[in-house]
C-alpha cells in the first residue's frame, strides 16, 4: 500500500505517525481526513483518481477498485469527482464518500496499477456498461475505451462468458451503442440523438481531405457520402485564439469543398438538434433525388 504523505497524494495518518513523518499536530492542521485515518493535504482537490486511492487505503488493501474508480485509473477522462469512490470487497459497512459492490471476481479479471488492486478494462466497462443507467453507461465506456485503446467487440466477449451475471442484457443494450470515437460526454450525447432519431450511424473522428489530398481537418461526426458534418462546440474550443482561428479556417474549407456543417453547442436540444440535421438531410437527398 502507498502511505506516503504529501504531494496531495492520500495516505494513512496512523502509519505516517508510527514511521515519525508527521506529529500529530502536524496532522491535525495541516491535513484533513477523507475517511478515518485516511488523510490528504488542506485544500488538496479531490479529483476521481484522488478519491479512488483514498478508498483503496481506506480497505487497507482489501478491496478492488471497480466502476468510476477504475476507469479513473485506467486514464479515462470526464469522471465527475464528486460521484463516490467505487470499490468491490467483502466488508460492506456504510463508509461515506465510497459505494461497496457485491459479485465475484475472477483473478484474471484484477490487475495492479500504481500498487492498488483494480478492475482491468474489459472488467470495469463490463461493470460500467451493465451498473450505470444507459446514457450515463454509454458516456463511461467511451471515455474508457478511448483510454485504454479497448474494442467494443473485447467487451461484448467479456459480457457473453458469463450468461448469468446480473445486467447482461442491459450491458449488451449499452455496448450496442458504444463508440470509443467519442471525446466528451456531450459527442457521446450528441452521438445518441442522431442515432434515435433514425439517422444511419454517423462516422466519428471523421476525416476530411481536399482534392489534393491534404487533410482538411477531423470532424466529431459525419456521413462522407452526403458530405454532412455535426461539430460539438465546446468550451475547449474557445480556450486560445490559435485553436479558434484554426476551427475558423476548417469550418471555412469544409463548407468551400461543399459540406454542409452543424453546429451544436451546450444551448442546443435534443429537439434543436434533430431539426438542424432533418433540414440538412433533406436537403442532400432532395439533390439525391433530382
Amino acid at each position: 500500500m502507498q502511505n506516503t504523505a504529501g504531494m496531495g497524494e492520500p495516505f494513512l495518518g496512523s502509519v505516517a505517525i508510527a514511521a515519525g513523518r508527521l506529529t500529530r499536530h502536524e496532522l491535525r492542521t495541516r491535513f484533513v481526513a477523507i475517511h478515518h485515518d485516511v488523510y490528504v493535504p488542506k485544500h488538496t482537490e479531490l479529483t476521481a483518481v484522488i478519491r479512488a486511492k483514498a478508498c483503496w487505503l481506506r480497505t487497507r488493501g482489501h478491496g478492488i477498485l471497480a466502476g468510476s474508480s477504475a476507469s479513473a485509473l485506467h486514464g479515462a477522462k470526464w469522471i465527475d469527482a464528486k460521484v463516490p469512490a467505487t470499490a468491490i470487497d467483502t466488508n460492506r459497512r456504510r463508509t461515506a464518500g465510497i459505494v461497496v459492490w457485491a459479485g465475484t471476481i475472477n483473478e484474471d479479471e484484477v490487475c495492479v496499477v500504481d500498487g492498488m488492486r483494480v478492475t482491468t478494462p474489459v472488467r470495469t466497462a463490463v461493470d460500467l456498461a451493465r451498473r450505470y443507467s444507459l446514457d450515463a453507461a454509454v458516456a463511461a465506456v467511451d471515455s474508457l475505451a478511448r483510454a485504454t485503446r479497448l474494442k467494443v467487440t473485447q467487451i461484448e466477449s467479456a459480457v457473453r462468458r458469463h450468461p448469468g451475471r446480473q445486467g447482461r442484457n442491459r450491458a449488451l443494450e449499452t455496448l450496442s451503442l458504444v463508440d470509443p470515437g467519442a471525446e466528451s460526454p456531450r459527442e457521446t450525447w450528441l452521438r445518441l440523438i442522431v442515432v434515435r432519431a433514425g439517422y444511419p450511424r454517423p462516422a466519428t473522428q471523421l476525416s476530411v481531405y481536399n482534392e489534393y489530398g491534404a487533410l482538411i481537418g477531423v470532424v466529431d461526426l459525419g456521413w462522407r457520402d452526403l458530405k454532412i458534418a455535426v461539430e460539438y462546440e465546446g468550451k475547449h474550443h474557445r480556450m486560445s485564439r490559435e485553436r479558434f482561428d484554426r476551427d475558423i479556417r476548417r469550418i471555412d474549407e469544409l463548407l468551400e469543398l461543399g459540406w454542409i456543417v452543424i453546429r451544436i453547442t451546450a444551448m442546443d436540444t435534443d429537439a434543436t438538434v434533430r431539426r438542424r440535421l432533418a433540414q440538412a438531410w433533406g436537403s442532400r437527398t432532395q439533390v439525391t433525388r433530382g
